[in-house]
């Protein structure tokens, strides 16, 4: 059964949204990720958005930890944003923010691909779906 994330998780996808928008709006498409990266890292700053970058996560394993991945972005401590400069998303990219959500134990993901015409066709919402 799918659960929606609470308000919180949607306001904050929301604002990162907005940001996104306006950054693709200004850089638009054919930058790499980094570029991306750091021009919304200023949008969610000047947005007073809380979030962090390159947010290096443990990878649990029954119990042990087997290794580590870094967030692009995690927004609120609870919304996990990867961003992507590609021609297109791949079912990979979404298949790695599930995991990525299930690793820690996070509720909602965004999958940002800021290589496209109109941004709103590279913005893919995931929601990890309960135990």
């Amino acid at each position: 059964m799918l659960h929606e994330p609470g308000e919180r998780l949607d306001r904050l996808a929301r604002d990162v949204i907005r940001a996104a928008l306006e950054v693709h709006r200004n850089l638009g498409p054919g930058f790499p990720e980094g570029v991306y990266e750091r021009a919304l890292a200023l949008e969610l700053a000047e947005r007073r958005v809380p979030f962090e970058r390159q947010v290096s996560l443990a990878v649990q394993y029954k119990g042990k930890c087997v290794g580590e991945w870094r967030a692009d972005l995690l927004v609120g401590g609870a919304l996990v944003v990867e961003l992507k400069s590609v021609e297109q998303l791949a079912a990979v990219h979404v298949a790695q923010l599930v995991a990525y959500l299930k690793a820690i134990d996070c509720r909602l993901g965004l999958l940002i691909n800021f290589d496209v015409p109109l941004l709103r066709d590279g913005i893919r919402r995931v929601v990890q779906s309960s135990h």
